[in-house]
């Protein structure tokens, strides 16, 4: 397996895995992925297979706000690549290829790119039963986010300081 990071040729893999892993209410469209990968390609790490084949893949943009909202997933133009906090906007591994490690080597990768380009630190917002699996690196369950709720569910930020 092999990261590297994504462009859009990788766009309809990314919006299929996407779709696998979220309900249509809370997944990303294709247009907020084409966004993504056009204003800030260098902070969406793919893993592939040695086919080339996407598995999982992690994506966010950098910012001086620190906590993360909803407005951030539709809006790549607020990515400043200057900003103090990495966003995890998503991290999604294809359902067949879950609990091998994908999504770990991603976070690792991702976290380490953060901290060697100077950020204080990264913040995303998941589901409560994915809490304990964000403590492994480092994260801080911040609470319930008071800034995204998409999909209409409870979602708890998480902050790891570097």
């Amino acid at each position: 397996m092999k990261i590297r990071f994504a462009d859009l040729s990788f766009l309809d893999e990314i919006t299929d895995i996407e779709r696998s892993c979220f309900p249509e209410e809370q997944a990303a469209k294709k247009e907020q992925f084409r966004g993504r990968l056009t204003k800030y390609p260098e902070h969406f790490l793919l893993l592939c297979d040695d086919s080339g084949k996407v598995l999982s893949f992690i994506n966010g943009f950098v910012t001086d706000i620190a906590d993360l909202t909803d407005e951030m997933y539709n809006a790549p133009v607020m990515h400043d690549e200057n900003g103090a906090w990495q966003m995890i906007f998503g991290l999604c591994t294809r359902p067949c290829h879950r609990h091998r490690g994908c999504a770990t080597s991603l976070m690792t990768e991702f976290l380490r790119l953060a901290k060697e380009q100077g950020r204080k630190g990264a913040v995303l917002t998941c589901k409560a039963q994915l809490i304990g699996f964000y403590e492994q690196f480092g994260f801080v369950n911040e609470g319930i986010s008071q800034g995204s709720v998409i999909g209409g569910v409870q979602w708890y930020q998480m902050r790891v300081r570097f």
